[in-house]
């Protein structure tokens, strides 16, 4: 099992050393600093709580409340920094999906081995 963590953190320190982890950081640090993206997307997330809060018994959000939701997205998604935050998130996430294509690839090969490592 060692040498399974050991490849594990071989990848992490590879991923680390990426483009697609260097500019996801790079985006990150530039949203947080942008204080009225970061003020939105807190209220976005507490409106997402209360609209789902009352759609789980059984009401329906207020007109406002949509109202507040809908202007805020629009609001949040246009600015510079989350849209460039969001282009390095669904970049690296490529990366890690090709990562997880490559390990099914690794384990597909592993089954069809008739060598067992014990």
């Amino acid at each position: 099992m060692e040498q399974i963590w050991e490849k594990g953190r071989e990848i992490g320190r590879l991923v680390a050393q990426s483009d697609e982890y260097k500019a996801l950081k790079r985006a990150n640090e530039r949203l947080a600093d942008d204080r009225e993206a970061v003020a939105g997307i807190n209220r976005l997330s507490q409106l997402q709580e209360g609209i789902a809060q009352s759609l789980q018994q059984g009401g329906e959000p207020s007109d406002e409340e949509r109202e507040e939701f809908e202007r805020l997205a629009a609001t949040v998604q246009a600015s510079a920094n989350y849209q460039a935050f969001e282009t390095a998130r669904a970049n690296f996430d490529r990366l890690m999906m090709r990562i997880d294509e490559e390990i099914a690839k690794g384990l597909e090969a592993g089954e069809q081995s008739r060598i067992i490592l014990a």
